[in-house]
């Protein structure tokens, strides 16, 4: 099993990340009573080895951003990747409207730089496709930040196969961001595509949080290993794909010191397939 991903000659990252999204409050929006924390969480992850972090500018919005931005000043030679994303606008906690207008993901790629104190970004990917704004001008906009050196790689995120095929007669895509876990695997199809092109694939929801903990089969497993499940899960995951990276989030310093140590547990096949048979 691989433990880096490449994305080019320059961004070599360790494969298990970390999401932001959970540090703003209630979740996604505002902010959270202790910021100070919130930065402290993003700062175990770099200290023990994560350097591909993934935050958007609709957490928040932008809380997320501002914790990123302090905690990346506070190590200044972490040479972390950071991954954004743009294309979402937000009418409150639980309220998501894609917007693809060419001119509101450039004023977002502007207020991302701005607010995480880059002068480019690693990644940026497209939160939602805008039904109603055409592909070419979603992703021609992202191009032609691309070309400007504002973006250094474009991705996309919930997408299906024939949605990325048609990205990519546009731009490069070097990354998808699709919700997938032991639990749902819908995107198998879009996986299985990504492995085939060596495409990142970053499954958002990793641990399918709340919905596996009490399964029997994953408890059994993680006894096993004497690990938890939320660590047997994230095993799980690194051993499906190469091109897998996962981002599990967490408030905490100790889960998250507890989700970087998913990455040692290695599998066996047995298990593994025993794992894979849940959603199947």
């Amino acid at each position: 099993m691989e433990k880096t991903f490449k994305f080019d000659d320059e961004l070599t990252v360790n494969r298990l990340g970390y999401g932001t999204m959970q540090l703003t409050g209630d979740g996604v929006w505002g902010p959270v009573a202790d910021p100070d924390n919130a930065v402290k969480v993003i700062e175990t992850a770099i200290d023990h080895g994560v350097n591909f972090i993934d935050t958007a500018d609709a957490y928040g919005p932008f809380y997320a951003n501002l914790y990123l931005r302090q905690a990346l000043q506070n190590r200044p030679d972490s040479h972390v990747m950071v991954a954004t994303k743009v294309g979402q606008t937000r009418q409150g906690p639980n309220l998501w409207t894609p917007t693809g207008v060419p001119a509101y993901l450039r004023q977002q790629v502007e207020l991302n730089l701005f607010t995480l104190g880059l002068d480019h970004l690693d990644l940026l990917q497209l939160h939602r496709i805008d039904p109603n704004v055409p592909l070419a001008d979603q992703i021609g906009e992202l191009k032609a930040l691309q070309d400007e050196g504002k973006i250094k790689h474009i991705g996309l995120s919930q997408v299906s196969v024939d949605q990325l095929k048609a990205a990519e007669k546009i731009a490069p895509i070097a990354s998808v961001q699709n919700m997938y876990n032991l639990s749902n695997r819908q995107d198998e199809d879009v996986l299985n595509y990504a492995d085939a092109h060596h495409i990142a694939f970053i499954p958002w929801f990793p641990l399918a949080t709340g919905q596996l903990i009490d399964n029997p089969t994953l408890t059994t497993i993680a006894q096993t290993y004497d690990a938890s499940p939320a660590q047997i899960a994230l095993a799980w995951l690194l051993k499906r794909s190469d091109v897998i990276l996962p981002i599990p989030g967490t408030k905490s310093s100790e889960h998250e010191l507890q989700n970087i140590h998913g990455q040692d547990i290695d599998l066996s096949q047995a298990d593994f397939d025993a794992l894979k048979a849940l959603a199947d």
